[in-house]
C-alpha cells in the first residue's frame, strides 16, 4: 500500500541535484565551484521569495559535500550511504531546525551543543536554520560566536524570505546568496517536463495560466498544478485551467482595448456586464485592465520588452495589438484605472464607478470637437485664449459649450472657419463628477508618438496656477488652498504644494488629474509633475497656553514679577 501511496508533485519532484534545480543556474554553479575548489565558508545565507529553491539548495548543498563519490562535474552520486540518508531524512550529519516555531535562546542552545560531535559516514555537519529571521534577538545573540568560529567540520545554511529582519552582525558572519523569481518561461517548461513524466496531456498555453498565477514561485506551480490535474481529471486544456483557478480569460482584455480603440462606448459597458455575470468581481477587473494595458505599453517599446512577465505565446499577442495605440493613449488610461482602483473602497456606487472609468477610456482618442465643454454653472464658463470673434457672433450668456481651443491659440486641423457660432444651450445640472472641462481631454499632440516639452518660465506657470483658481471657484476647498500655498520649483517640470490640512491635500488629490491636464495643455508640456504634502510646523511655531502666555511675559519683565510676588499672586 505504501508504494501506491499518492506524492504530491512538490514533493515528488524536488530537486535532487544542482543539475535539477530550475531557475538558480548562476547561483547553483558558484556553490558547485566552491565545492569543487574546497573553498567552503562556515555559514551561508539563502534569501528570496518562497518556493524559488533555498530549502532545497541547502539540501543539495549538504548531501554533495558528504558525498564519498562526487561526479566530476560537482555532484552528489545518489547513491552512497551517506547520499541515500540525506535523501531518506535520517542522516545524523544533517540537522533541520525550523525557527518559525523553535526560536528560542533553548533552541539554538541545543544547536551549539551539537556542533563538537564529529561527522559520521561523511565530511561535515550541515545545520540549515529556515525562516531564521523569526529567531528572537536573545536568540541571534546566543548564536553569534558560535557561527563566527565554528568547529571546522561543521557548516551553517540560514534560509529566509526577509533578509531585512536578519540582524547585521548574523549577516556579516555568513556569505549572501539571493535566489531569485522564477521566470515564466522556466516554470512553464519544468511544467510540461512533469506532465509528460505523469502522462498528463497538458496545453502550453493554460501551464502559462498556472505559472502567472504562482507569481514566480515553482512550489505553487506545482501545488496549482496538481490542482487543476484533479480538477480537469487529467486533460489540462487552457479553458478548463481558467475555469478550475477562477481566472478571466485574457482574451476579454484584448476585446476591450480594441473597443477602446473604437470609441464603442455602449460595447464596453455591456462586455463588463458579461464579465461580472461571470461572478468576477469589479476590483479584480479593473486591475486585470491596469495590468494589460502596462503589458501592452511595455511591448511597444522593443527597450522595455524585457519588462514583460509572461508566456511567448502570450508575448506574440502583445506585440501585435500594442503598436495601434498611441503612447499618450497608455500613459492616460493606466492614470484612469490607477484612480479607479484607488477610489474603489470609498466609493458608494462602485458598478458606477467602474462603468465611468470605461466610458473614459472608450472616449480617450476622440477628437476634442465631438466631447463639448461643459461647465457646472454658467458664471464657471472657461476664458479661452482665441481671438475675438465678431460682434455679431459673441453671445457670452448662452454659449457655454465653446469650441476647443489648444493652448497656444491654434485650433485643430478638423475644426471649421472662425465664423462657428456656439449652440445654445441651458446650464448643465449633471453631476460634477460628469463635468467634462477642456483639461480632461487629450490635445492632438497628445496623440502623437512625441510628448510635448516646451520650456516655460516659474512666472508662467504662476499665471496659469492663478487662472485655474479664477475659472474653478465651484471647488472652494482646493481653490482656498491654492491661493494660500503658492508652488515651489524642485526641478525644471517639478512642482511641490505645501498645504497645512488633509483636507487640503485631499482636495488636490482628487483633482489632481484634472488640474495636472490643464498645465499640460496650456504650457504645452506632459512632463510636469505636482506633488502635495502636508507642512509640519515647528514645535516653537504653535501657539502657547494662556498659562504659558502669561509666564512669559513674566519672565520678559522683572518689575511686573516683583509686583506679584509683593501682592502674593500666583498664575492660573
Amino acid at each position: 500500500m505504501a508504494s501506491n501511496q499518492y506524492i504530491v508533485s512538490a514533493r515528488k519532484y524536488r530537486p535532487a541535484t544542482f543539475q535539477t534545480v530550475v531557475g538558480q543556474r548562476a547561483l547553483t554553479a558558484t556553490l558547485k565551484n566552491a565545492i569543487l575548489g574546497g573553498k567552503l565558508a562556515q555559514a551561508y545565507l539563502f534569501c528570496g521569495p518562497r518556493g524559488v529553491g533555498k530549502t532545497s539548495c541547502a539540501r543539495i548543498f549538504a548531501k554533495t559535500i558528504n558525498c564519498l563519490n562526487p561526479t566530476p562535474d560537482g555532484e552528489a552520486c545518489g547513491e552512497c550511504e551517506s547520499c541515500k540518508a540525506i535523501e531518506r531524512g535520517n542522516s545524523f550529519n544533517l540537522v533541520e531546525l525550523d525557527a518559525a516555531s523553535n526560536n528560542s535562546v533553548d533552541d539554538i542552545r541545543n544547536i551549539t551543543d551539537q556542533v563538537n560531535i564529529p561527522a559520521q559516514d561523511g565530511r561535515y555537519r550541515v545545520f540549515i536554520i529556515d525562516e531564521v529571521h523569526m529567531l528572537s534577538n536573545a536568540a541571534f545573540n546566543a548564536f553569534l560566536k558560535t557561527l563566527e568560529e565554528p568547529p571546522k567540520n561543521v557548516v551553517f545554511i540560514l534560509a529566509t524570505t526577509e533578509r531585512h529582519k536578519v540582524i547585521p552582525t548574523i549577516l556579516s558572519r555568513c556569505q549572501v546568496y539571493d535566489f531569485r523569481r522564477i521566470t515564466v518561461n522556466d516554470i512553464i517548461d519544468h511544467l510540461q517536463y512533469v506532465a509528460q513524466s505523469e502522462g498528463v496531456e497538458a496545453q502550453r498555453e493554460a501551464l502559462g495560466v498556472i505559472a502567472l498565477k504562482a507569481d514566480g514561485a515553482m512550489r505553487d506551480a506545482l501545488s496549482i498544478f496538481d490542482q487543476v490535474v484533479a480538477s480537469t481529471h487529467g486533460k489540462v486544456t487552457y479553458q478548463g485551467t481558467i475555469e478550475a483557478l477562477n481566472v478571466l480569460d485574457q482574451d476579454y482584455y484584448f476585446r476591450l482595448v480594441d473597443i477602446f480603440k473604437r470609441g464603442d462606448v455602449a460595447d464596453a459597458l455591456l462586455t463588463f456586464k458579461e464579465i461580472t455575470d461571470k461572478g468576477f468581481d469589479a476590483q479584480f477587473f479593473v486591475n486585470g485592465l491596469a495590468d494589460h494595458i502596462r503589458n501592452l505599453m511595455v511591448s511597444a517599446d522593443p527597450r522595455t520588452v524585457v519588462l514583460l512577465e509572461t508566456s511567448e505565446e502570450w508575448a506574440k499577442k502583445y506585440s501585435e495589438q500594442a503598436p495601434s495605440l498611441p503612447s499618450e493613449w497608455y500613459y492616460s488610461a493606466i492614470k484612469i484605472l490607477n484612480d479607479t482602483d484607488f477610489n474603489y473602497r470609498t466609493s458608494g456606487n462602485k458598478r458606477l464607478l467602474v462603468e465611468l472609468a470605461l466610458i473614459r477610456l472608450s472616449r480617450l482618442l476622440s477628437t476634442p470637437q465631438q466631447i463639448p465643454v461643459v461647465s457646472s454653472s454658467p458664471t464657471t464658463q472657461k476664458v479661452s485664449p482665441q481671438p475675438q470673434p465678431a460682434p455679431q457672433q459673441q453671445q457670452p450668456q448662452q454659449s457655454t459649450n465653446a469650441p476647443f481651443v489648444a493652448p497656444d491659440g491654434r485650433k485643430p486641423h478638423t475644426a471649421p472657419a472662425t465664423n462657428i457660432e456656439a449652440p445654445k444651450r441651458r446650464p448643465s445640472t449633471r453631476p460634477q463628477s460628469f463635468r467634462l472641462s477642456e483639461g480632461s481631454q487629450l490635445s492632438s499632440t497628445a496623440l502623437t508618438n512625441e510628448p510635448r516639452n516646451t520650456t516655460f518660465t516659474p512666472q508662467q506657470f504662476r499665471d496659469v496656477w492663478e487662472t485655474y483658481a479664477n475659472t474653478h471657484p465651484e471647488q472652494r476647498i482646493l481653490v482656498g488652498a491654492m491661493r494660500s500655498s503658492l508652488p515651489q520649483q524642485i526641478s525644471e517640470t517639478g512642482f511641490k504644494i505645501m498645504v497645512d490640512h488633509p483636507a487640503q491635500k485631499q482636495a488636490f488629490e482628487n483633482s489632481l488629474s484634472e488640474l495636472l491636464d490643464f498645465f499640460k495643455n496650456r504650457l504645452s508640456n506632459d512632463f510636469i509633475t505636482i506633488n502635495v504634502e502636508i507642512s509640519e510646523k515647528d514645535d516653537n511655531e504653535k501657539g502657547l497656553k494662556p498659562k504659558e502666555f502669561l509666564k512669559l511675559i513674566v519672565d520678559e519683565n522683572p518689575e511686573l514679577a516683583k509686583f506679584l510676588k509683593a501682592v502674593d499672586a500666583e498664575l492660573e
